[in-house]
């Protein structure tokens, strides 16, 4: 769930059935043994398909070779190849750029972690109050569409996952996401993902912190990242 929304809007625009599952790896294997799902992959960039049960990193490498070698197969003698950044760029073009990055919080306060995860929870209630806020912060931000607390019905075995992270989505196609790990004694680690929708060819070129700027400020003040955690910055941005 908290990996970017660019496979969504592929998968859409293919019209190819798609599933977005909670973290772990045991998710994508039901789908796999049920003959669901070939194709996986995680926000971390692990990725794989239905020959094993876990990332493959092999199988990464392999399959952008074989998309190289498929965009260049009418090309191999040309004077310049098709590169891994023209395939990408090609992509921005057509179905939009999903600027992406991850701030992690870690060995924070169990209860204060805790407290801001209630506290995002509390405000889902009213979308309204929160587009008023969200326009406080950063008047170019769109409006909140949706926000819930995610959870996973598995279609193979009917179990449901809940609690499975906290989600803002945008009306632009952006999105918050909040995640609590590892409540144990020696603190939590919050994950914040933060996704900016670009569909403006002309702007599918930023640098990414630039794009991703007015949502971060967003984020950390809509959920009072500070004023739970003591943090002015977070552990790791990736």
């Amino acid at each position: 769930m908290p990996t970017s929304a660019a496979l969504d809007v592929v998968a859409k625009h293919l019209n190819l059935k798609f599933f977005e599952v909670p973290t772990g790896w045991k998710f994508f294997g039901n789908l796999m043994d049920a003959g669901l799902c070939s194709v996986c992959g995680e926000e971390s960039f692990g990725t794989g398909s239905d020959h094993i049960r876990e990332k493959d990193g092999i199988w990464a490498v392999l399959a952008w070779l074989s998309i190289l070698a498929y965009k260049n197969k009418e090309n191999l003698n040309g004077d310049k190849l098709v590169t891994v950044e023209d395939i990408v760029r090609k992509h921005w073009e057509t179905y939009g750029r999903h600027y992406y990055t991850r701030y992690d919080y870690e060995n924070v306060d169990a209860g204060a972690a805790k407290e801001l995860m209630a506290h995002l929870v509390k405000l889902q209630s009213s979308i309204p109050d929160v587009n008023k806020l969200v326009k406080e912060i950063h008047s170019d931000v769109s409006n909140v569409a949706s926000a819930d607390e995610f959870e996973y019905k598995d279609p193979v075995d009917g179990s449901i996952s809940k609690h499975q992270g906290i989600r803002y989505l945008f009306e632009d196609g952006s999105r918050l996401v909040f995640r609590l790990s590892g409540t144990g004694s020696e603190g939590a680690t919050i994950r914040l993902y933060i996704e900016q929708y670009e569909k403006d060819p002309s702007k599918t070129g930023r640098d990414s912190q630039e794009a991703l700027a007015p949502l971060v400020e967003v984020a950390l003040k809509l959920s009072k990242m500070q004023e739970f955690t003591g943090r002015s910055a977070p552990t790791v941005i990736t």
